[in-house]
């Protein structure tokens, strides 16, 4: 008996030595600061609690073994003590390892703290919604809000239409020196052909990561799924797709009072576009007995001769670039030389503004304001909206533009333009990205569609605008000069186009409001872009798909230079010269331009084979 009861108090003994062992060392493990690691201090804690369990049996056994062996329960004895003073060493340990973690923490959420309390600098580039006005002032309250509600010093730069915008970017591009996010630029309108070289160049970021962290803006902004496929390359997506404007949103307007001044009937022809375009340059249509008015005013925007006279080349049926029906160039068609043969005859008449070939949108804008044109094409909102009209009104009270058709050509051909479905595209650089900004863009972007929208959208509610009872956006009773329709609060909402608004229904019936003119006529901004949009268009959406050549920079330029350069009469316009002109650009691979293009055009099922 006395045996058994010994080898019982051995055994128990063995398992506590164990335990306690386990427990010593789990509880001397040193915790790394500043992570907290929990589970080893739980596992320290609950080593401790067994070995206080198994000593707390093996003194109840000892007591049981009164009777034994003495000099056994005396060694035992001994041992229980010695293992009782481990456990006390262990269970210091625990205390030391929570006290440990306990430091962790602090020193971890004293670093988040720090880390909190700097300031994101972020940097955007982005165009102007009005190109004529200028950016809003230091001091404009957004800057402040933005820093006080996301901790972010955003830093706004608007950046130039057309040639000088592109310009800018390449050249921070070469610098490796893009801003943090920025709104892609390109003379032919092919954003997204620019967006892929930037890519392919290694200084774009994907932005897969940003998406789940602006919710409510991707369900109003990036919710098209082409336009999602359009920006993501090899599985990754690299652009931020705006919703396209308002489409068709551009079209041709004419002087109603010069009409009636001159006794003429709105043209409906290309002929008839012709000789009231020379009438508006020699008979005076505004009286004034000076010789200081053009018939057609217009500017470059896009390739060639630009989309903004599209109206002329499709009463010849090739109206932009491409033709969507086949996948080749316009130019191949036999109608394009005669179209270029009448726009060149406009230039000889000196019935178009000279310039036309080297103003910027601005300049344009200002000439039409000071009454130079008498037809022209023309933004629906840039024309009628209040505070872009207001200038003009202030001018020529009793002036009035007029919405014109498309003016049909020799062959019943009668077209306004080419519709491509196309919005904004903004990007964040790699170095944004590798800055650890990637988190803040989406915080800002994610405002801009919330909180901000607003803001941004139409300024401060009480000053700037007001909600009526029907949720509609008005000025009602504000100063007219504070109201968000006014010149004056242009700047503070340059961004609504760009980064803000997504065509709501109480965002359009807001923006383009009816108005009494200073003559007392109303000004209806919607019934432009309805007749504008009620225009036969061409659907160009596939242009999306077409990617530029590899030689796009020589290619553009050949084409581009060639078509003014006929126009112009620079280069006189005949069978010969048109040959040698359309070999110089297969020589350029305008035939395998076009494979590719037809290819891609397929393959998005935009066109059957």
């Amino acid at each position: 008996m006395k045996h058994k009861n010994r080898s019982r108090l051995v055994t128990l003994l063995l398992v506590l030595c164990v335990l306690l062992f386990t427990a010593c060392s789990t509880g001397g493990t040193e915790v790394a600061a500043p992570t907290v690691d929990t589970a080893v201090l739980d596992a320290a804690q609950a080593a401790a609690a067994d070995a206080q369990a198994t000593a707390e049996a093996a003194e109840a056994a000892l007591e049981a073994a009164a009777d034994g062996d003495e000099a056994a329960r005396a060694t035992l004895e001994a041992e229980l003590a010695a293992a009782q003073a481990a456990l006390s060493e262990a269970e210091s340990a625990v205390s030391d390892a929570e006290a440990e973690a306990a430091a962790a923490a602090d020193a971890q959420a004293t670093a988040e703290a720090e880390l909190a309390a700097v300031p994101v600098d972020i940097e955007l580039w982005a165009q102007a919604t009005v190109t004529e006005a200028g950016p809003p002032p230091g001091d404009w309250i957004a800057y402040q809000i933005i820093k006080d509600e996301l901790n972010i010093n955003l830093t706004y730069t608007i950046i130039p239409t057309g040639g000088d915008g592109e310009a800018k970017l390449n050249a921070a591009a070469a610098a490796n020196d893009l801003p943090d996010l920025f709104q892609l630029v390109s003379t032919s309108n092919d954003v997204r052909g620019a967006l892929l070289r930037m890519v392919d160049l290694g200084l774009i970021a994907p932005v897969d990561d940003l998406m789940p962290l602006m919710p409510q803006r991707t369900e109003l902004h990036y919710n098209d799924p082409l336009a999602i496929d359009l920006v993501t390359f090899g599985g990754q997506q690299y652009g931020l797709p705006e919703p396209p404007p308002l489409p068709k949103r551009e079209g041709l307007v004419i002087r109603k009072d010069w009409l009636d001044a001159l006794g003429l009937d709105a043209p409906t022809t290309i002929e008839e576009v012709y000789e009231i375009a020379v009438a508006f340059t020699e008979q005076d249509p505004d009286g004034n007995g000076q010789n200081d008015t053009y018939g057609i005013g217009g500017f470059i925007n896009g390739q060639g001769i630009g989309n903004r006279f599209d109206w002329i080349l499709g009463a010849y049926g090739v109206p932009g670039v491409w033709n969507f029906a086949d996948g080749t160039l316009n130019i191949r068609n036999d109608q394009y030389p005669e179209a270029l043969a009448y726009m060149q005859s406009l230039v000889d008449a000196g019935v178009i503004d000279p310039d036309w070939p080297t103003l910027s949108r601005d300049e344009f804008r200002a000439r039409w304001k000071q009454g130079l044109f008498g037809i022209m094409w023309e933004d629906f909102a840039a024309l009628t909206n209040q505070s872009n009209y207001a200038p003009f009104d202030e001018n020529f009270p009793d002036a009035e533009w007029i919405t014109l058709p498309a003016p049909t050509g020799p062959n019943g051909d009668a077209y306004y333009g080419v519709y491509t479905g196309r919005g904004n595209i903004f990007a964040v650089s790699q170095q944004a990205a590798d800055a650890g900004k990637g988190e803040a863009i989406a915080r800002l972007l994610e405002w801009m569609a919330t909180d901000g929208y607003y803001l941004l959208g139409f300024g401060e509610e009480g000053v700037n605008y007001v909600i009526d009872a029907d949720g509609n956006i008005t000025t009602e009773g504000l100063d007219e000069t504070q109201a968000y329709t006014a010149p004056e609060r242009q700047p503070f909402t340059q961004m609504r186009n760009q980064l803000i608004f997504y065509n709501s229904e109480q965002e359009i019936s807001a923006r383009y409001p009816t108005y009494q003119t200073v003559n007392g006529r109303t000004m209806y901004p919607m019934d432009f872009l309805g007749f504008f949009q009620s225009q036969p268009w061409v659907d160009g959406r596939g242009i999306q798909v077409i990617l530029p050549p590899e030689n796009a920079a020589d290619f553009d330029r050949f084409y581009s230079e060639g078509l003014l350069q006929f126009v112009l009469g620079q280069v006189e316009l005949d069978d010969d010269t048109w040959a040698a002109y359309l070999n110089g650009l297969d020589s350029l691979g305008a035939v395998e331009y076009e494979a590719t293009a037809k290819q891609n055009l397929v393959d998005a099922g935009l066109l059957n084979e």
